[in-house]
C-alpha cells in the first residue's frame, strides 16, 4: 500500500449562512488535499502530520479525520494549545476572503513532537507533502528542525512535494517567506505552484516566466496551475499542456488548488501518467468549486467520481 504524509494545519472553519448565522466545520489546505486524495484512492494510506489540543473542538476534529479514513497516528496533542479558527466570506463570483485567529494554534507547535524516532517513521513514506501555509504556521525557531527533517526524509528516498500557497499574513515580511520558499523549491521533487500565488510572492505572473524561474532547480515534476486556462506539466519526459474545462457556475473556490493536489498526487501514486493525473485533478477541482465549503459532502463527491472509488 502506498503511503503519503501530509504536514500542516487543520482549522475550525466558520462560514456565513446568513448575515447573523454561521456554519461550523473543519478545513485547512493540506487536510483538504488529504480528504480528496483518500476519497479518490482509498487504498492509499493517507497520514496527517499535525497537532491539535485536548478541547472539545479538537476531539471533534480528530473524529472528523477518522470519519474520512485518514490516519491519525501522527496527530499530536498539545496540553496548552487549541486549534486555529477562521471565518470565510464569499463574494458573488465565489471568491473568498478570510479572517483568522491562529496565533494560539496547536499546529504551530507540531515540530515540538517530531523527534528522531518520528522522523524514522516518516521516512517509510512514499511522499511527504507540505505547503507554503504549512511553512508559515511553523514557528520561526522551529524551522531549522523542520528542514533537517526534510533533509533526512529526502536522504531516505521519500519524495518531497510542495505547493506554494502564499498567505502574507503568516509571514513577518515577504523576504522571510521568499527565503523559506526557496528552500522548499530546492528540496522538492514534485512542485505544484499556481501562477497567482507565484505572482504574489515573486512578482512574476507569466506562465513562461514561472517555468523559466524553476529551471535552476532539480525537480522531477513541475505542475504549474495557470488559473482557468491550463496546466503546464514538465518532467524528464518533456512538457505537456492540459487545458482546463471552464466551469459555468462557480460557487466557492476555497479548495480548488487543494482538491487538485489531492487528485494529482493520488493518481501519480496509483501509477497514472502525469498528463492523466492532471486531467483527473482538473475534473476534481472543477467539481469542488461548484459546491460550498472546502469539503464537498461525501455522497455527492462519491456519485461524481465513483469510477475511482
Amino acid at each position: 500500500m502506498k503511503n503519503i504524509f501530509l504536514f500542516g494545519e487543520c482549522m475550525i472553519e466558520l462560514m456565513h449562512t446568513s448575515s447573523m448565522t454561521m456554519k461550523q466545520s473543519f478545513a485547512g489546505d493540506v487536510f483538504n488535499t488529504a480528504v480528496y486524495l483518500k476519497r479518490l484512492f482509498p487504498n492509499t494510506n493517507v497520514n496527517l502530520v499535525t497537532a491539535v489540543g485536548q478541547d472539545h473542538f479538537s476531539e471533534n476534529m480528530v473524529k472528523y479525520f477518522q470519519d474520512e479514513y485518514l490516519s491519525t497516528d501522527y496527530v499530536f496533542r498539545s496540553e496548552t494549545k487549541i486549534p486555529g479558527l477562521y471565518a470565510i466570506q464569499l463574494d458573488q463570483y465565489g471568491e473568498r476572503s478570510f479572517t483568522y485567529w491562529r496565533d494560539n494554534s496547536a499546529a504551530r507547535t507540531v515540530m515540538d513532537f517530531i523527534n528522531e524516532d518520528i522522523t524514522k517513521q516518516l521516512s517509510k513514506g512514499d511522499i511527504f507533502f507540505f505547503s507554503g501555509i504549512s511553512l508559515g504556521v511553523v514557528r520561526p525557531e522551529s524551522r531549522d528542525k523542520f528542514w533537517q527533517c526534510i533533509a533526512e526524509l529526502k536522504a531516505a528516498g521519500v519524495k518531497i512535494a510542495f505547493d506554494l500557497n502564499y498567505r502574507p499574513k503568516l509571514w513577518a515580511t515577504k523576504a522571510e517567506a521568499q527565503a523559506q520558499f526557496l528552500l522548499a523549491f530546492e528540496a522538492s521533487d514534485i512542485l505544484l505552484p499556481g501562477v497567482d500565488d507565484f505572482a504574489a510572492i515573486f512578482d512574476t505572473n507569466d506562465i513562461h516566466g514561472v517555468i523559466s524561474f524553476f529551471e535552476q532547480y532539480h525537480y522531477q515534476e513541475l505542475v504549474v496551475k495557470n488559473g482557468e486556462k491550463n496546466v503546464y506539466c514538465l518532467s524528464s519526459t518533456g512538457q505537456d499542456i492540459v487545458d482546463v474545462t471552464p466551469v459555468k457556475q462557480v460557487v466557492d473556490t476555497t479548495s480548488a488548488g487543494d482538491s487538485f493536489n489531492g487528485g494529482y498526487l493520488g493518481a501519480r501514486m496509483a501509477g497514472h501518467s502525469i498528463t492523466k493525473s492532471v486531467e483527473l485533478a482538473n475534473q476534481v477541482a472543477g467539481f469542488v468549486i461548484q459546491h460550498p465549503g472546502a469539503i464537498v459532502e461525501s455522497s455527492a463527491f462519491s456519485s461524481r467520481f465513483n469510477s475511482f472509488l
